[in-house]
């Protein structure tokens, strides 16, 4: 028992030397890390940033206590001073992350796009059939032939009296009587074929068959004379296939010519789709190419192919007629009919950024390069299609570098901002360095330096504006580097201005 006792101290003895050791190392590590962050690089004499020392001490110019620069301040410097130009902004990694700032890679890539365009349904020239009149006569009755009004193949549209008819039908019955296989057993005619010919071998039956046809009188009815053996009071105007009726042109009563138009009637179990598209797009489209094409406000979709793309422009819209050629069997599309026309297009390899990373203003388009670590910069490019959720761009970027796909807007808030300030602070009126009236005009030099009377050091004149160490004298505004130089310069001027006299005109 006492040896298990000993046993148990020993092992927590070890647990706490080591725990504590852990603990020593990364408390070293942490207050390592932390003092790496605030390692004092150099020191710089406040008034005069170019002088630069490796240990504190005072300015030898005006006497200020040097200021220390930590290894953090020369990294936001840095950043700052490689922002300051171009629009550029700098953002370091941890706001980066705040933000939601992520940035990407410009690639070269290749896809597939929707091109939509808006369709008109027209019937197939080849599927409308014109009824028009084989001879003088005129109109007795007309039947459900409102324009619109969907028919089937051998309905009675019209009836008409024609004149010559009579003749000739009275020659096709005689034609046809006695011709073996004319009349069944049941005593029922059956009309015969054609090139028959009866046993005094008068007539072809075939002529009599083709003159009444050119007379306008139809198949059924020519059926119904030959089985009937009676002639035909009224010529029927029928339909020749299923369609619809585009146009009438006829009412009771009504006399006609010799090849008026009676109807137009179009059949659409096939139609044509036309749809407008630009010249550059015409090699997208070759013939085959498989379109989707949508009734709007009805859900229902048809698969059409693309048969034509015809060579005449459009003088207004100055496009070309693409034809596409669908089934219609539903008989849902209808002449004049507008349907959206969706087709796919292969858009060639080429550098794309999601579409995200793009800032349109409407006159420019641009997107923000990662130049450095930490720094994004403005650029105009050039863009192409788009595609899904990417964009092509034709100039502007290379492969290889990285643009900001998300937090966009805020970076160019945070650029447009700084910008804005850099523009006013470049705007605003400078306070105007007087001398003496016998010096040369202006102490300042170039870039807002002036020159401090007391020390003789070049300082900044904004600088010492905003601190305060301004003097005026004799119409003159001087500056300092430093109250104490202000202080000198005012107990003694004409000292301080025999030592450091101001160039005289010639």
């Amino acid at each position: 028992m006492q040896m298990k006792r000993i046993i148990s101290l020993v092992a927590v003895a070890l647990l706490m030397v080591v725990s504590y050791t852990v603990g020593r190392r990364h408390t070293s590590q942490k207050s390592t890390g932390s003092r790496d962050s605030r390692r004092v690089l150099y020191w710089v004499d406040p008034m005069h940033p170019d002088y630069k020392s490796d240990q504190p001490g005072i300015a030898p110019d005006c006497g200020m206590p040097l200021e220390p620069v930590y290894a953090d301040q020369a990294t936001s410097l840095a950043v700052s001073s490689a922002a300051a130009s171009d629009g550029a902004v700098g953002i370091d990694v941890d706001k980066q992350q705040l933000f939601g700032i992520r940035v990407v890679t410009v690639e070269k890539t290749s896809g597939s796009e929707k091109i939509r365009v808006l369709g008109r349904v027209v019937p197939e020239d080849t599927r409308v059939y014109r009824i028009t009149a084989g001879s003088d006569g005129f109109i007795r009755e007309t039947y459900n032939d409102s324009v619109g009004e969907l028919v089937k193949k051998d309905q009675k549209l019209a009836s008409s009296y024609v004149q010559e008819t009579l003749a000739v039908a009275s020659g096709f019955l005689a034609a046809t009587a006695g011709v073996a296989g004319a009349a069944g057993k049941d005593g029922s005619r059956t009309m015969p074929y054609p090139g028959a010919v009866n046993k005094q071998g008068v007539s072809s039956i075939q002529g009599y068959y083709d003159r009444l046809r050119n007379l306008g009188v139809s198949d059924t009815q020519i059926k119904q004379m030959a089985e009937s053996h009676q002639l035909p009071e009224t010529v029927d105007v029928v339909s020749p296939v299923d369609g619809f009726i585009l146009a009438r042109n006829i009412t009771p009563g009504q006399q006609f010519d010799r090849s008026m138009e009676f109807y137009r009637i179009a059949d659409l179990s096939k139609v044509w789709i036309v749809a407008d598209i630009f010249d550059s797009e015409a090699r997208d489209f070759p013939p085959g190419t498989i379109a989707r094409v949508t009734l709007p406000d009805q859900g229902k979709t048809f698969a059409a192919r693309v048969t034509n793309i015809l060579p005449q422009v459009d003088p207004v819209t100055r496009t070309l007629k693409l034809r596409l050629e669908t089934d219609n069997h539903s008989l849902a599309l209808r002449p004049d009919m507008f349907v959206n026309v969706e087709l796919p297009a292969r858009v060639p390899p080429g550098l794309t950024v999601p579409v995200d990373a793009l800032i349109d203003s409407g006159r420019a388009q641009r997107v923000f390069v990662e130049r450095a670590r930490g720094i994004f910069e403005p650029r105009e490019v050039q863009i192409g299609r788009r595609f899904g959720d990417r964009v092509q761009i034709v100039r502007g970027l290379a492969e290889g570098e990285r643009v900001v796909v998300e937090g966009t807007f805020l970076v160019d808030s945070e650029s447009r901002l700084k910008s804005d300030v850099r523009a006013t602070e470049k705007h605003l009126p400078q306070e105007k360095v007087t001398p003496p009236s016998n010096a040369e005009p202006g102490l300042a030099v170039h870039a807002g330096q002036v020159k401090d009377p007391a020390c003789g050091m070049m300082i900044d004149a904004a600088k010492a504006a905003s601190a305060g160490n301004t003097l005026r004298r004799d119409g003159a505004t001087y500056y300092f580097c430093s109250q104490k130089c202000k202080q000198n310069f005012s107990q003694q001027p004409e000292h301080y201005l025999a030592l450091n006299p101001p160039r005289l005109r010639p």
